[in-house]
């Protein structure tokens, strides 16, 4: 008889996919900001809310990974949607990197 073995292994993409990826997103990154209102607190930090999937709780509540913060991210442009899951968001514009900083 024979006798084979077949061994596997997880392999990662080409890195030009990986660039290409997160170029994609990087150009599609929405301008946020962070919303205290809509919120009611409950018992502990939970904070509790049937707004939009990018609402996430306090840490160690029980509520999941990707749920540990009481805050919302809404978009700074009211006529765009909130972010989802996967979007790329930022809070202020990158300085242009040959402008001189005002502050330095």
């Amino acid at each position: 008889g024979s006798c084979t073995v077949k061994t596997c292994w997880m392999r990662l993409p080409l890195f030009k996919i990986v660039g290409d990826n997160l170029k994609d997103r990087f150009d599609g990154a929405s301008r946020v900001m962070i919303s205290n209102s809509d919120r009611i607190r409950g018992s502990g930090n939970a904070i509790i809310s049937n707004a939009a999937s990018n609402f996430v709780h306090g840490p160690r509540q029980g509520l999941g990974r990707r749920q540990r913060y009481s805050f919302q991210l809404k978009p700074y442009n009211p006529e765009h949607k909130p972010p989802g899951l996967k979007d790329l968001v930022y809070l202020e514009p990158s300085p242009p990197f040959c402008d001189k900083n005002p502050k330095s």
